[in-house]
């Protein structure tokens, strides 16, 4: 059941005209403080605001019509909902997601304009699994993360950021499931072999750092991180093994340096991205990844509330 990289190639052949070839970006000042050279992979101007289209198109796409007919189904804190949704209406599929009480609200309602029906929960009372079990019937269960289909749709941004750039030294990626993480360590591994893949996490939600040395599967219960992507309980069935032979290194970043990063971005690059998206960059302005060469950098997402985008904007601007 694990993804390969020809299917990687075969999900990014299907994703031709549904999902945004997203830019490079590079800066100067980037640069110039890591004496580096940094490519910036723009997942954050996807469709739907992040890479979980990808995936869900991947995996959607292949369902037959009978699978179609009875609907979707999943749970998510919100870039996978938004992503699901957008392919239901693409496809003409009636879709269903189960969504934490606290997810962000501009996921929440982006998720219910692309026509889904959302259904909350309390994370404090019960999981994820069982309020979704507590509604599904026949619909097909399209996992945030842990899918073969899934992971190998994730993995074409890295495909694709190595076709634009070229070869990498390091590529860095947030990771909250791991479904980004290890399609994109298949796919670097495959193009660029020397290339050190690293994952990145919230320091408040390291259960993947964890388990990756420990080489046993760790936990963590509704973590409160900034970076509400990176929420999930704990790594796949799927992508725990994949993430240990695929990927070099993980670490953990400080909220404070996941703020910085979404600051860095706002008032350098203009752009919007949100704190699961930022990581990547995180560790590479706080010093927690001294590589140093050609750095890929997966800008996961850019699905940030208002509100919290002011509070960060708000806070003291130290490095920006």
């Amino acid at each position: 059941m694990n993804p390969t990289f020809e299917q990687i190639q075969a999900a990014a052949a299907r994703l031709q005209g549904h999902a945004h070839l997203t830019p490079i970006m590079t800066s100067q000042t980037l640069n110039h403080r890591l004496g580096s050279q940094v490519f910036l992979k723009c997942e954050n101007l996807q469709k739907g605001g992040a890479f979980k289209i990808r995936g869900a198109f991947n995996a959607i796409a292949q369902l037959n019509e009978s699978e179609r007919a009875q609907g979707i189904i999943t749970y998510s804190s919100g870039n996978h909902a938004q992503a699901l949704a957008l392919v239901g209406r693409m496809l003409g599929i009636q879709t269903t997601v189960v969504m934490p009480d606290n997810a962000s609200l501009a996921k929440r309602t982006a998720t219910e304009g692309y026509g889904a029906k959302v259904a909350l929960y309390d994370p404090v009372k019960t999981t994820r699994e069982d309020a979704m079990a507590a509604l599904q019937t026949d619909q097909t269960f399209i996992p945030p993360f842990d899918h073969p289909d899934v992971i190998a749709g994730q993995g074409t941004a890295a495909l694709e950021l190595f076709n634009q750039v070229g070869q990498l030294d390091a590529l860095l990626v947030p990771c909250g499931g791991g479904g980004l993480l290890s399609g994109s360590a298949i796919a670097a591994k495959r193009l660029c072999p020397s290339c050190r893949v690293i994952g990145v996490e919230p320091a408040l939600a390291d259960d993947a750092t964890r388990s990756f040395h420990t080489k046993q599967l760790q936990t963590v219960k509704n973590p409160q991180t900034i970076a509400d992507g990176t929420r999930s309980p704990s790594l796949g069935n799927l992508t725990f093994p994949l993430i240990l032979r695929y990927v070099d290194q993980m670490m953990t970043v400080s909220e404070d340096a996941i703020k910085e990063a979404v600051r860095f971005f706002f008032y350098r690059l203009k752009l919007v991205v949100e704190p699961s998206g930022a990581l990547g960059t995180a560790a590479l302005l706080s010093g927690r990844a001294p590589v140093e060469g050609r750095i890929g950098v997966i800008l996961s997402g850019g699905n940030i509330d208002g509100a919290m985008m002011s509070q960060i904007l708000n806070q003291e601007i130290s490095k920006v």
